[in-house]
């Protein structure tokens, strides 16, 4: 068998290891939350301006609240998300320091590969649907004004809207690593995978079609691209 084994930890240690990895991922993240809640009430992270960077040459007026506590449900959304992000070093560190000792050695030498590739992964499919995607989603959507209708987006469903899709194309960037933990568990080959890279690359068409509703060519093909690498690399990966 490939590695050396793991050692064996009595169960009650187990446990008692458990417990202090769990106290410090919650400390990690009170921090965190209570750090980015600082920095969002105080006005030094103005969430809600930030997001609104891609609707604001489409809008006649700001964005429109219907409900007192609407911004402080975002702030608060707001303050949790960047807490988890900020204290997401430390509860993956504590995770793999709980899993390694039952790991053996070749599978501890993909494990961390695969979780900062994963994590790349995801704030790169972020960052396009931010920069890229939802702006050319607002271009299209915002074709349908008309001279007697104003629109005026509230700001929970805009906020929504945006975060659903950052969260869509971060999944969707993740192609890479699930291709590779199926081909570890012998589910998914890469010569099978490479026979069927011309049916990829039409859904990859239709999946930024679908994302992108009335796009132009261009924007399409760029947006077409990046997926269909994600589906190479895939194959790479895999072998």
């Amino acid at each position: 068998m490939a590695g050396s084994l793991p050692a064996e930890m009595p169960f009650l240690e187990h446990l008692e290891e458990l417990r202090w990895r769990l106290f410090k991922v919650a400390l990690a993240l009170a921090i965190g939350i209570g750090l980015s809640f600082v920095l969002i009430f105080t006005k030094q992270v103005d969430v809600v301006a930030l997001l609104s960077e891609p609707i604001r040459p489409y809008l006649k007026g700001p964005l429109i609240v219907t409900h007192p506590g609407d911004l402080f449900d975002i702030a608060m959304d707001a303050a949790i998300t960047l807490g988890l992000i900020m204290a997401s070093p430390v509860i993956a560190w504590q995770i793999w320091g709980f899993l390694s000792p039952a790991l053996y050695s070749h599978e501890r030498k993909v494990v961390i590969p695969a979780l900062v590739g994963a994590a790349l992964l995801f704030l790169m499919g972020m960052t396009l649907a931010f920069k890229y995607v939802v702006p050319v989603t607002l271009a299209f959507f915002m074709n349908f004004q008309s001279d007697v209708v104003q629109v005026m987006p509230t700001v929970d469903k805009y906020v929504g809207f945006i975060m659903s899709m950052c969260l869509a194309f971060g999944a969707v960037f993740e192609l890479p690593v699930v291709i590779a933990l199926l081909s570890a568990l012998g589910i998914v080959q890469p010569e099978y995978l490479a026979k069927f890279r011309r049916h990829a690359a039409v859904g990859c068409l239709i999946a930024a079609a679908v994302i992108t509703p009335g796009s132009d060519p261009t924007s399409l093909l760029l947006l077409t691209v990046p997926l269909y690498a994600l589906y190479e690399v895939s194959i790479t990966v895999s072998r």
